[in-house]
């Protein structure tokens, strides 16, 4: 396996001379598209034309090994090098043959060096082990052909930097102490802060001042409400209603979007009747786990939960989402899609 290299390092290599092939992977989704962006604008350039066809974005379920290996054996136009960007797939679902396809693509990187490939993984969809002692089997397996970049989630301190400097780019000046208020504020998500930042930047801006006050933090943003799909999906399945709506009205003011959310809490309730399913016929944590390719530790959570809810509840639970989510796919808006989640909840 290579070794496990870190944000500021990747941005070096792009200085210099990139590897052949990156893996991102952790917390910090924020950083890992800023890294792509910036990869896509060092190789391909300002020109749109050729940008066309050195820039190949791969993922989801337009995802095939055959279109990655045609993509990395088509040399660039115009240009040394391409990049290949791979994001949207979970690899901890991954069939065993799916993803020893994607190994063997993956080892033909080395005959193509004109490409810069990079697997971009979700934070919850790269089970990482526990580093740096003990990587994954998975991490392992696709470091053989990648180089491992983790993004860690930013300390509170970097991020107050971070946040002084957005400020600047919007135009308004924020002082070290409500830089660290922002974050306390807003919450540690990036994509959130960046939003909150300009929020309030151009709400001092419309007041004819350029530097950040705490009341317009408190004034034009909103505070970090974390929110918990697994929470969620408990109080839903325990007929807790009041406490499930109470979420959903929180979601629905932070303008969630529905379809988000019904797919994070069809999620949580299908592992765990599947979870529930396996424990009540005998299987350890450890069995669950290497059937359903995933982490021990989230086993047990779903075990414990399972044991609190009677299976026909979850199997109701199971049926609900599913009718949710075809009258979700039916073109509903975001106030319908909320109100089709509603429903769901009250079903229960």
């Amino acid at each position: 396996m290579k070794a496990i290299i870190k944000e500021p390092d990747f941005r070096r290599d792009l200085k210099s001379a990139p590897a052949v092939g990156y893996l991102f992977f952790g917390e910090e989704d924020y950083l890992k598209a800023n890294a792509i962006r910036l990869a896509r604008k060092t190789l391909c350039g300002e020109d749109e034309g050729l940008a066309y066809f050195n820039d190949i974005r791969l993922g989801g379920a337009d995802f095939t090994t055959d279109a990655l290996l045609d993509a990395i054996s088509t040399p660039p136009m115009g240009a040394d090098r391409k990049v290949i960007t791979v994001t949207g797939l979970d690899f901890n679902a991954m069939r065993a043959g799916d993803m020893e396809n994607l190994l063997e693509a993956l080892a033909e990187l080395e005959h193509y060096p004109f490409n810069l490939v990079i697997l971009s993984a979700d934070s919850d969809c790269l089970d990482a082990g526990t580093l740096p002692k003990r990587p994954s089997k998975l991490l392992s397996e696709l470091g053989e052909y990648l180089i491992p970049v983790n993004f860690e989630k930013n300390t509170p301190a970097k991020l107050s930097g971070w946040v002084q400097k957005h400020y600047l780019h919007h135009g308004v000046e924020a002082s070290p102490e409500l830089c660290h208020f922002t974050v306390t504020y807003c919450g540690r998500d990036m994509y959130v802060l960046a939003s909150e930042i300009e929020k309030v930047a151009f709400y001092v801006l419309s007041h004819g001042r350029k530097t950040v006050a705490e009341a317009d933090i408190k004034t034009a943003a909103v505070p970090a409400v974390e929110y918990d799909a697994f929470a969620f999906t408990n109080a839903i399945t325990e007929r807790r209603r009041g406490d499930a709506l109470d979420i959903l009205a929180d979601l629905k003011f932070r303008r969630v979007e529905p379809v988000f959310v019904l797919s994070e809490v069809s999620r949580v309730v299908c592992d765990l009747a599947m979870v529930g399913a396996l424990g009540a016929s005998g299987q350890t944590s450890a069995e669950i786990s290497a059937a359903l390719k995933m982490h021990e530790y989230r086993v047990g959570l779903y075990l414990r939960q399972a044991s609190k809810v009677p299976p026909e509840r979850l199997a109701q639970a199971v049926d609900a989402c599913r009718e949710a989510d075809a009258a979700m796919k039916g073109g509903v808006g975001a106030l319908a899609g909320y109100g089709v989640i509603e429903k769901l909840i009250c079903s229960l």
